[in-house]
């Protein structure tokens, strides 16, 4: 290579690479890291580290299987960075956000059976400034610990790029990263593998949300930039941008305690992308009938005040739900009596019947398409 074309490392950081400013970030995330080491030997699966990744190996003596998942946040860092920027409180607002950022793909992962062992982070940003931020990196880095330790998996590896000609934040937000992640999750015994064929005449359980989660961030932006206060608007005895911020709940336990006891259960399912319309996740032709449901969380209830239609919102979140079980209606009682032993509320929302493939919100006599067909 000629030497004109040998970028010196000043010209590199001016390029938009500047590794002086990503190194306390990455500092942050290392050592973090190496705390979770350990978490996923409960499952008997042991982590060596090294350098360049890790490798890992189960040391069970069931025969197993091995799932994997790869998940983005999508836009709900946006607003921790629009709170860091213009709240004044000093807070960072990214408790939660490796939480959430992680447990996209968790809540996904388990669906299968499989419980969480690994995963493997990245923060991508759209300039070398933002990793420079030590507080913000640290809390970030906790965050991270902490869906690590609660969800029993290991954190051994990371990427955190600085893309100057990809990621740009929309304003009045300065920067704010991309994130994403894999989990890789072990099936053991390999009997545990849950393939999501239900049946009619199964039952619809929802356990209930912590909040928004990570779905229908976009729309919640969209209507509060239109306030007065914007994200500081009070609700519920926080702001609009706390009760946002909520960090999504895992189900693991709920997993994990249902699939100890060997109870039968046909399908689990996220309440993630399309709302109530993702129930109808099965292609084959079954009428979804909900006869009941709970109690909303308050930010749905304030989007239904700023004029958001119902059929957007049920199409759009959780709705209060954020995950589904689908059982036949003999194990139902024990459903409801695990899941609360495990810290859960667990509620039979619904039945499934052969017919045309939609869900019928039975409680607003609102039909629902399937997901995709809205």
């Amino acid at each position: 290579m000629a030497s004109t074309e040998i970028l010196s490392s000043s010209e590199y950081a001016e390029a938009g690479v500047d590794y002086t400013k990503i190194e306390p970030f990455k500092r942050a995330m290392v050592e973090v890291g190496k705390k979770t080491l350990t978490f996923p030997e409960h499952r008997l699966v042991f982590v060596d580290p090294h350098d360049h990744g890790s490798t890992y190996e189960y040391r069970g003596h069931y025969p197993h299987a091995w799932a994997k998942t790869q998940e983005g946040l999508g836009n709900k860092n946006w607003i921790a960075e629009w709170m860091y920027q213009f709240a004044g409180t000093g807070c960072t607002y990214y408790e939660g956000i490796g939480i959430d950022t992680a447990l996209m793909a968790v809540n996904d992962l388990i669906a299968c059976g499989a419980m969480p062992v690994i995963y493997t982070d990245e923060v991508a940003a759209g300039d070398s400034d933002w990793f420079k931020d030590e507080k913000r990196a640290k809390v970030l880095a906790e965050s991270f610990y902490q869906v690590c330790k609660m969800t029993g998996m290991a954190l051994p590896a990371g990427e955190s790029p600085a893309l100057r000609y990809l990621v740009k934040a929309e304003p009045p937000v300065k920067s704010a990263p991309s994130l994403s992640g894999c989990v890789t999750g072990i099936i053991a015994p390999k009997k545990r593998r849950i393939t999501g064929s239900i049946k009619a005449g199964d039952h619809i359980l929802g356990v209930t949300s912590s909040g928004i989660h990570a779905n229908g961030i976009s729309l919640i932006i969209k209507r509060a930039l239109t306030l007065p206060d914007q994200f500081l608007t009070k609700l519920n005895g926080h702001t609009l941008g706390e009760e946002a911020l909520i960090p999504t709940r895992s189900y693991v336990s709920l997993v994990k305690a249902l699939l100890d006891e060997e109870i039968d259960i046909h399908a689990f399912l996220p309440g993630t992308g399309s709302g109530l319309s993702k129930i109808a996740f099965d292609k084959r032709p079954f009428t979804y009938r909900i006869h009941s449901w709970v109690n909303v969380p308050p930010l749905f209830k304030f989007m239904r005040e700023l004029g958001v239609s119902l059929e957007d919102c049920l199409t759009t979140f959780n709705w209060g739900i954020g995950y589904y079980v689908f059982a036949s209606p003999n194990v139902v009682p024990e459903v409801l009596f695990i899941g609360e032993r495990a810290g859960y509320e667990v509620h039979d929302l619904g039945v499934v019947f052969e017919g045309e493939r939609k869900v019928v919100f039975g409680p607003e006599k609102i039909t629902l398409p399937p997901p995709g067909e809205n």
